[in-house]
């Protein structure tokens, strides 16, 4: 058994001990007795003062243990207790009680989280139309979490936990937590001790004015959310320029990690950038963001990138600093879109990947038509950022940049200003097409002399090659070094220094062999009434402690068929059945080996396969069914 494991099993034993100790005390003697009067009104104000200064120092335990209790059990009101403490103790006295007590509760919530992590979010649950992840993100969210205590239906619980996911140190979390429930305190002490030492006509009208107040408060509580959703998103919306010591430090560290092994060729057509102006670069290695900011670092542009990244704390704090734009992919952002259109009317310059994600076989992938449509609006001089051999030399499936690579970098005009608005979304698309098209297997063709030298140079191809041309089998495929083969019927692929098969049968290259097997797959299809494709997944959403990317959400059945993406399973211990028609899909998106996965909003549906090798058959299908059945 690892530390871990025991700490948590010790931690849940000490809290159970601890949780059957104060019953113990609440539910013993006299305090029992308390404890009705409290939730009734059997027993007097002055009674119940009479028999907790009887008691001692367990009427003080017993009103603090209360206080404690309904911050870690949401479901218990806070105010009974509170006024009891105001009647028996006093304003100061009463209010030091309750303070005192969920303050504890405040500890233990951290305590837990730091223990159970996200698993303990399965418990604290609230219907609330909050955007938690937004204020997570937000600059100013101590400034929220004040403003949550003093709004219905979330209860001190949840934002206490909302607080620990902050990865703030417990000084910060403890001040702020308990900061934020003091006006609850006061309010409700005072209200005790008010009915003790003021009249009791103006006792009830001073409450019966604050129960109006959360009456119309909790009648509001969308409005309210809303206006807070918004005020959120309106400062998050703040984008500086760049940092420019962070752009070039960023740019520098990467170039040295890949200098030795990646021979970069720089031309620039083109001269300094003036803005507003969008640059179009292809998508064929995952560092294509490396040779786009070394050729455009005088302009430091702003680079939209997958939101996913966005998810984990350092490196959403690291893309932010230099400049980048969370998107959901193949999603609609409106977030995004109106980041983006403040860059280009800030006189900035705005760069992307128009085919948002990479290529899986070295080739140009379409692009949603949407953004076409964001292109023709934005009416801005627009540029291309071609590179050549960034595929060969970082592949999507391989396990890292080959020694020997050379990549040719261009920066060319395509469209001057106010040329977008005069054309159709057709020829716009016809010459945005043109100037992005890359085909690298052609390219390399003309480059005889690149020969690319890694030990393991085939490795990582079965994440894509997902059928056996020998024996048809299906998920068999599995690599050695620069050996391909199938664990079924035991057939072999060797693959030279410019990934060639040497014996070129039945395919020269994998390009062709992935060709192949999606046009079996079209077949396949088209042939069957019903098709579907399933299998066993784990669900893993965006990280709420911001360590990762991702977390573990739940386990289910993934289904895709000519009506659309469908998950059977469960979401953070609940049952749940989730539908993407097709018409809402555009491509899902896959990490080779890894994951398949869609966006909806902010939050990303991450699907991990229990074959993980079939990830690319997930993309591969969803584009066939679109273009077959899609709108």
């Amino acid at each position: 058994m690892t530390k871990v494991a025991k700490l948590k099993i010790f931690t849940a034993v000490f809290l159970l001990l601890f949780l059957g100790g104060l019953t113990a005390i609440l539910l013993s003697g006299e305090t029992l007795h308390i404890l009705k009067s409290v939730f009734s009104n059997n027993v007097s104000a002055e009674e119940a003062q009479a028999m907790l200064f009887e008691i001692g120092w367990r009427g003080y335990v017993t009103l603090g243990l209360l206080s404690m209790l309904q911050v870690v059990f949401t479901f218990l009101p806070a105010e009974p207790a509170q006024v009891v403490s105001g009647i028996t103790f006093g304003f100061w006295w009463g209010s030091l009680i309750c303070f005192s007590g969920v303050v504890l509760g405040n500890t233990i919530i951290y305590v837990l989280y730091k223990i159970y992590g996200n698993k303990l979010t399965q418990y604290f649950q609230t219907n609330a139309e909050f955007d938690f992840d937004a204020a997570r993100k937000s600059k100013r969210v101590a400034l929220i979490i004040l403003i949550l205590y003093f709004l219905p239906a979330i209860p001190y619980g949840i934002i206490c936990l909302f607080a620990a996911t902050l990865n703030i140190k417990y000084p910060k979390y403890i001040v702020l937590t308990a900061t934020g429930a003091l006006p609850s305190i006061f309010i409700g002490v005072g209200l005790g001790h008010m009915a003790m030492s003021l009249s009791w006509i103006l006792s009830l009208v001073v409450f019966l004015v604050l129960v109006l107040l959360l009456i119309i408060l909790f009648k509001n509580r969308s409005k309210l959310f809303k206006k807070l959703n918004a005020f959120m998103q309106k400062k998050n919306a703040t984008l500086k320029k760049p940092s420019k010591f962070v752009w070039n430090t960023a740019i520098c560290c990467s170039r040295a990690y890949f200098g030795g092994k990646i021979k970069v060729k720089f031309n620039n057509t083109v001269g300094r950038i003036q803005g507003p102006a969008i640059v179009l670069c292809n998508h064929g290695s995952f560092i294509d963001f490396v040779y786009a900011g070394t050729l455009l670092k005088k302009e430091r542009p702003h680079f939209i990138t997958a939101r996913l990244y966005s998810y984990h704390k350092t490196l959403g704090k690291l893309i932010r600093k230099v400049g980048c734009i969370p998107k959901s992919m193949f999603s609609a952002d409106l977030e995004s879109t109106k980041q983006c259109m403040r860059v280009l009317s800030s006189g900035r310059v705005l760069a992307m990947m128009p085919e948002a994600r990479l290529s899986t076989v070295g080739r140009f992938e379409d692009i949603q038509p949407s953004t076409y449509k964001f292109i023709q609006r934005a009416n801005v001089p627009v540029y291309t950022i071609m590179c050549r051999g960034d595929y060969l030399a970082n592949p999507k499936w391989g396990d890292g940049a080959r020694r020997g690579s050379v990549v040719n970098v261009t920066l060319a005009p395509l469209f001057k200003e106010g040329e977008t608005a005069t054309l159709t979304l057709a020829e716009l698309q016809a010459r945005v097409e043109q100037a992005l098209y890359y085909d690298e297997f052609a390219w390399l063709e003309n480059n005889p002399h690149i020969t690319y030298r890694k030990k393991t140079i085939a490795e990582g191809l079965e994440n894509i090659l997902y059928r056996c041309p020998a024996c048809g089998e299906m998920h068999c495929i599995k690599t050695q070094k620069d050996t391909v083969f199938c664990e079924k019927c035991g057939a072999k692929w060797q693959m030279n220094g410019r990934y060639a098969f040497t014996e070129e049968k039945p395919f020269k290259n994998f390009a062709e062999w992935y060709d192949w097997q999606v046009e079996k797959t079209r077949k396949e299809i088209t042939e069957k009434t019903e098709y579907l494709l399933q299998s066993k997944v784990e669900l893993r959403h965006a990280s709420v402690d911001g360590k990762s990317l991702t977390r573990h959400a739940g386990e289910g059945i993934c289904s895709f068929s000519k009506e659309g993406l469908r998950y059977t399973g469960t979401e953070d211990g609940k049952e749940i059945e989730k539908f993407f028609p097709l018409s809402q899909i555009y491509r899902l998106l896959f990490g080779a080996g890894q994951d398949f996965e869609i966006y909806e909003g902010k939050e990303i549906w991450f699907f991990v396969p229990e074959d993980k090798r079939s990830c690319v058959l997930w993309y591969v299908v969803s584009g066939i069914l679109k273009e077959l059945y899609g709108e």
